[in-house]
């Protein structure tokens, strides 16, 4: 990838990620709640972005990072798709 389309993309994604979590702050709603869904579609975006900054980010990239961001994707996508035991695969992220 081009170094300043790299930079590019990186730019528009630290935006984006402040908007996300500001959007994701405001959001009241506790586990149960009316607003619930949305304040954890929001924290997938969110969740998202940070593993678009890790994977473009400069020099090598972390496993560290890389084992984060898939986790908490897959935590937080296995109450949206039940019955596929995404936070069993996230635990095993650790577990090796």
């Amino acid at each position: 990838m081009d170094e300043a389309v790299r930079r590019e993309i990186l730019t528009l994604a630290r935006a984006a990620h402040d908007l996300t979590e500001s959007s994701y702050q405001e959001i009241p709603s506790k586990r149960g709640e009316s607003g619930w869904n949305e304040k954890q579609r929001v924290l997938l975006a969110d969740m998202a972005l940070h593993l678009l900054q890790t994977a473009l980010r400069e020099g090598e990239m972390s496993e560290e990072g890389l084992k984060r961001n898939l986790f908490s994707i897959l935590t937080i996508s296995d109450q949206m798709i039940p019955g596929h035991e995404l936070k069993t695969v996230a635990d095993k992220l650790y577990s090796a």
